[in-house]
């Protein structure tokens, strides 16, 4: 069972954004909030055809039997990014019949997942590498931990200028307004590229503003470049925008899922939790075994026309394959050196150690997920 909402965790819009993001940008918003598939009813509307061969589950599978676990009365909440894309996938694939209440909430960016985990509000989180960190850095030890990771690809991660910009390298940022979603990847990669082109973060005027902001700022003008990710990029695209740095062998690709500490200690939500991991990564197989089917879907969500979708996909998926990974040293490794890139840019004052966040305690459940996977 599934169900999905909105979660009312938004942050308040402050005086800056308010100037920032006026009248003239109010269709560029309105197309991405259309976009997110925030209302359940919108997300149920935009399954694909699926293929009952591709979509069948062992009964074992479906109702739980096959871990001994009675989920009765288990209900697993799950933070999404953009739009419903884990709740969609599991329809789509005819594996949304989980033996849990499984609900959603849909956010503008993983930092704010994270939030609403601390706060509670979610059971599981999932973000890039950079959130975690500051809410690490904020929460403290024992405030939340990294349970799984899922490789994905990193395309559509960008520093665009709108259509007739003068602006043709990162250097002809000096002095310029660039808007980007603070501690997340495009917080990073536009850091890194300000720094490859010889450049400070102390040369250009940021401003911190969400996808939709930061779209509708670079839409209207008010921004010269933007820094973001997923459907702002493909947005500002449609609208003749053109990238001046591709991010997609600046990032790692491991995409980290988080709980609170206490969760590890309720034996039916970890087996909930892995189960959904379980289900998610058939899912991913049967996406790439359907791409027209999920491009329909994804076209659906986020207003962009079927063979732009399915090319996304297809590439993203040939770049990097979504599939779950058991955690290992070398993704710690590599969050490591993300936190310390942010102490050298002066938006963290002191490294410390990420190791703490991280458990191996669902390794044995994902060892056994990894073999599920299927390349597309």
């Amino acid at each position: 069972m599934f169900s999905f909402d909105l979660l009312a965790t938004r942050r308040k819009p402050n005086a800056h954004r308010r100037r920032v993001v006026g009248t003239a940008a109010a269709a560029a918003v309105a197309l991405v909030l259309s976009a997110c598939g925030y209302s359940s009813t919108a997300a149920s509307s935009s399954t694909a055809a699926v293929s009952p061969a591709a979509a069948a589950v062992s009964p074992a599978a479906a109702d739980g039997s096959a871990s001994g676990v009675d989920f009765s009365g288990v209900t697993l909440r799950i933070g999404e990014t953009g739009y419903a894309t884990q709740q969609l996938l599991l329809k789509s694939a005819g594996l949304d019949n989980t033996p849990y209440l499984l609900t959603g909430s849909v956010f503008q960016g993983g930092n704010l997942q994270l939030e609403a985990l601390g706060a509670g509000a979610i059971d599981l989180a999932s973000a890039s590498e950079i959130p975690p960190i500051f809410a690490a850095q904020s929460g403290g030890a024992g405030s939340l931990v990294t349970v799984a990771v899922r490789q994905g690809t990193t395309l559509l991660q960008e520093v665009v200028v709108p259509a007739g910009s003068a602006i043709k390298t990162v250097a002809d940022l000096k002095g310029k307004k660039v808007a980007y979603v603070q501690n997340t990847t495009a917080h990073l990669f536009l850091f890194e590229s300000l720094e490859r082109a010889g450049l400070k973060w102390s040369d250009i005027t940021p401003v911190a503003l969400s996808t939709s902001d930061g779209l509708a700022a670079l839409l209207a003008g008010q921004v010269d470049a933007l820094a973001s990710y997923g459907n702002a990029i493909v947005t500002a695209h449609a609208k003749g925008a053109t990238t001046m740095v591709d991010a997609k062998d600046l990032l790692s690709g491991n995409y980290p899922f988080l709980v609170l500490p206490k969760t590890l200690k309720d034996p039916k939500l970890v087996a909930a939790i892995e189960d959904f991991f379980s289900r998610e990564q058939r899912a991913y197989n049967w996406a790439r075994a359907h791409p027209d089917d999920w491009a329909a879907v994804v076209a659906a969500q986020t207003k962009q026309p079927v063979a732009q979708a399915k090319k996304t996909f297809v590439d993203g998926e040939k770049q990097r394959p979504s599939r779950f990974v058991t955690i290992t040293d070398a993704q710690i490794i590599s969050q490591q050196g993300v936190l310390d890139t942010f102490v050298k840019a002066g938006l963290i004052k002191k490294s410390f150690d990420i190791k703490p966040f991280w458990t191996t305690a669902l390794n044995p459940a994902i060892t056994k997920i990894e073999g599920e996977y299927v390349a597309g």
